[in-house]
């Protein structure tokens, strides 16, 4: 394997954008039981940044002659065989007709999109936007990253909407080891981790060699001072900057940890692009056992105003390389993760920061458009289409040729992956979107089948209450996957509880009692246990809980 960097360092001595909560105590989400765990639950964002091309991405077959004679006669898609790129040969003629274009079949494992489509694990969302769409790169990102849309500019513009989820999930909860979300790929910060209160740095993992990771972030910023002015602004901040230090080596360690785990190492082979070992860098994080919720890694190149296509009828050229990249990348993750049990926990999902317009522009390209589409991948995800293809003939001379009908809100994705995947309440997804909109509940009008039914969290497992977390927090076990001890924190004022260890057939395999003593914690050894996925009830004599642990190294 070829030695890379495994980060860019920023100017500023803390390079991590990362949200220092904890993590195993389950995101203010479920009351786990045995028929709902989703302690696990991961989810994984892909930035196709610049703007992609929706239309030549999923082309709308019903209205193909329109497409290919009208709005794109030098830079279409040629369909030679329906049968092949056809999406569902059965609604040939519907306004749910799409083919894929070519380079998304590709793949070695047959889970390119198309693929992924044919085994249902993949949603297409159609015409995702938001109102009053901005085309500037800038302002659009910022939008989508703070869950603003173009009549909402100013409102919580200094922080974003996952940020604020996750800080108002772990309210209660003391700072942990590893972070919530790692971000990849990128110099810059996603403004959508930045909280209200704790706003993070970016963390940018190039390639996949960790060494040096840690040894170049700890000490960085030398030794602090022995003395720090009290009650005093410039106190406060240089405070803030030793304590985010801490917080930066503490995460290195942990990711280094992680990411060197015996039983960490990838499971298929990746293609040899930046995409690819961003994504191959977040399987192997997750093997081996750190407990991050979030991550983001990105995709540039979409801006594709000129030589999308390399000559006319010729569709080889740039968008054709970045979505081979994107499929083939996707290819090797979801097998890698499909590999062992990991894959049940998983949902990635692509988006972009506005579309393109409908016709081509003189220069073999697109110019900035507003809806694009949205795809949601992986297990846990209800494969289909939502939505129906786009009126071509909205696009005219007189709209610039944009096509501007929102068939769903990019929020609306977002907060049905938080409630129906990840499990949270509607107080916290309000927050994180319309508190600051002040605009109507997107859990009110969540897309429908986006979560297949045995993954689908039901308000039986909602989250705690906001306000009730802290008298209802049950018992955390970390790392999952775990490698050899599991360490079981309880919040409770209790001196011992008894564990016992099942199959996924519900054999009880081991047994015995946790002594918390005067502390909060203990262990349980799982070296002695092969890897696999095991239930581990704990029970107090008074409350008992239900995790599913995965042994996924060591053993």
């Amino acid at each position: 394997m070829r030695r890379r960097d495994f980060i860019k360092l920023s100017a500023t001595a803390s390079a991590l954008g990362l949200l220092p909560y904890e993590v195993g105590a389950a995101l203010k989400l479920a009351e786990t039981s045995m028929g709902c765990d989703i302690s696990n639950r991961k989810i994984v964002l892909i930035e196709l940044k610049g703007g992609n091309d929706g239309l030549n991405t999923i082309i709308p077959y019903d209205n193909y002659g329109y497409y290919k004679e009208t709005l794109r006669p030098d830079i279409h898609i040629p369909v030679s065989n329906y049968n092949n790129l056809a999406v569902d040969v059965s609604k040939a003629g519907s306004n749910q007709d799409l083919i894929f274009n070519p380079a998304l079949l590709s793949g070695e494992n047959n889970y390119g999109f198309k693929g992924l489509y044919d085994a249902g694990m993949l949603r297409i969302m159609q015409s995702v936007g938001y109102p009053t769409a901005n085309r500037s790169h800038f302002a659009a990102k910022d939008l989508w990253a703070t869950g603003n849309d173009g009549n909402s500019w100013d409102n919580g513009k200094e922080s974003g909407w996952l940020g604020r989820f996750m800080e108002d999930a772990y309210a209660d909860l003391l700072p942990s080891n590893y972070p919530v979300a790692i971000q990849m790929g990128s110099s810059n910060t996603w403004l959508g981790f930045h909280a209200e209160h704790e706003h993070g740095l970016a963390l940018n993992i190039e390639g996949q060699d960790s060494q040096n990771f840690y040894s170049v972030l700890n000490g960085l910023a030398g030794q602090p001072p022995s003395t720090i002015p009290t009650n005093t602004h410039y106190g406060k901040e240089l405070q803030y900057i030793i304590d985010t230090d801490k917080a930066a080596n503490t995460y290195a360690e942990s990711i280094q940890t992680a990411f060197n785990a015996n039983g960490a190492e990838n499971l298929v082979s990746y293609p040899n692009t930046d995409l690819a070992n961003q994504l191959k860098t977040v399987a192997r994080l997750m093997r081996g056992g750190i407990e991050t919720k979030i991550y983001m890694v990105t995709i540039g190149g979409f801006d594709t105003h000129n030589a999308q296509n390399q000559a006319i009828d010729d569709i080889n050229g740039k968008h054709t390389n970045l979505l081979t990249e994107l499929s083939t990348a996707i290819d090797a993750f979801v097998q890698d993760i499909n590999s062992d049990s990991i894959g049940d926990d998983v949902i990635g999902l692509t988006f972009s920061e506005f579309g393109r317009k409908a016709k081509q522009n003189g220069n073999l390209g697109t110019d900035h458009g507003e809806i694009a589409p949205m795809f949601v991948f992986g297990k846990p995800v209800d494969g289909g289409i939502s939505g129906v293809n786009v009126d071509l003939t909205e696009a005219s001379s007189d709209n610039n040729w944009q096509i501007k009908t929102v068939q769903h809100d990019y929020r609306q994705v977002f907060a049905t992956l938080m409630q129906d995947f990840l499990g949270a309440e509607d107080a916290v997804i309000d927050h994180a979107f319309f508190d600051q909109t002040h605009q109507k509940s997107f859990v009110n009008t969540k897309i429908q089948d986006l979560i297949k039914s045995t993954y689908f969290v039901d308000a039986s497992c909602y989250a705690l209450g906001v306000n009730t977390v802290s008298s209802k927090t049950k018992w955390v076990a970390s790392p999952n996957p775990v490698i050899d001890k599991l360490q079981v924190i309880t919040p409770y004022n209790i001196k011992n509880a008894e564990y016992r260890i099942f199959n996924v057939s519900g054999q009880l395999l081991k047994r015995g009692v946790l002594n918390f003593g005067n502390t909060n914690f203990d262990f349980i050894d799982m070296s002695t246990l092969g890897n696999n996925v095991y239930y581990v009830k704990l029970d107090d004599g008074v409350r008992s809980e239900v995790k599913k642990i995965i042994k996924g190294a060591g053993g």
